[in-house]
């Protein structure tokens, strides 16, 4: 129950954070005027020069409080919850509301990578991940069979299974004969299996790609109307 809080209040912070940023730009925009080199008075603006992208325009639904953003950046070099941990996360929201609902994104893409160590966690205390040739992904892991230590050494190609990221070994070495290494792969197979969901991020988004770069799993997830800030 207590980390469900801690990570409801972080989640919240990050919202509101954003939530900030949005009220910045839309007060400064409200106080200023735009500059005119010819000394004359405000410039009324045209539909065409309302500063949107191409294609893109504010909906005609919005409120006399709400604000429409056409796009909203974040880059954060670490993003952190209770549970997870994110590097180099770099998220893209367009057609940003705010009103009754939050602050909520038609389309939002988020690229960011995962670390080894957050990975290798959740097997176990004693495991390594790493990337390995061919782009797969490498785990070294000691385990127990038939009441004896075995090191396991597991490659595989990671790939994105139900929304998850998932690393199944195409190869497993214990370290001894080749009989033994084929007779106890299956008993080890499971243990050495990468099975992982990205956490600390909005409700609504859905891994797509993955692949294994140096320092970890370099994921791409999008959604559509993702609530960003209830």
């Amino acid at each position: 129950m207590e980390r469900s809080r801690v990570k409801d209040w972080l989640t919240g912070a990050v919202g509101m954070l954003l939530l900030l940023v949005a009220a910045v730009v839309v007060l400064w925009w409200v106080l200023s005027d735009p500059a005119d080199d010819a000394g004359g008075g405000p410039v009324q603006p045209s539909p065409g020069d309302a500063g949107t992208a191409p294609g893109r325009q504010p909906p005609d639904d919005l409120g006399e409080d709400d604000v429409w953003l056409a796009d909203l950046v974040l880059d954060a070099g670490t993003v952190v919850t209770p549970e997870s941990r994110l590097r180099d996360v770099r998220a893209l929201a367009q057609d940003v509301v705010t009103g009754p609902a939050g602050l909520v994104a038609a389309t939002v893409t988020v690229d960011a990578t995962v670390p080894f160590e957050v990975v290798a966690a959740e097997l176990g205390d004693d495991t390594v991940v790493s990337a390995t040739e061919g782009g797969q992904a490498m785990v070294v892991r000691t385990v127990e069979v038939l009441g004896r230590e075995l090191r396991a050494v597991a490659t595989g190609t990671v790939e994105v299974v139900d929304g998850r990221l998932l690393v199944e070994p195409r190869s497993i070495d214990l370290g001894g004969p080749d009989f033994l290494s084929q007779g106890t792969a299956a008993v080890v197979r499971r243990l050495v299996t990468i099975e992982h969901e990205i956490e600390g991020l909005p409700s609504g988004l859905v891994l797509q790609e993955v692949a294994v770069q140096d320092d970890g799993f370099r994921a791409e997830l999008d959604g559509v109307d993702v609530r960003l800030v209830p």
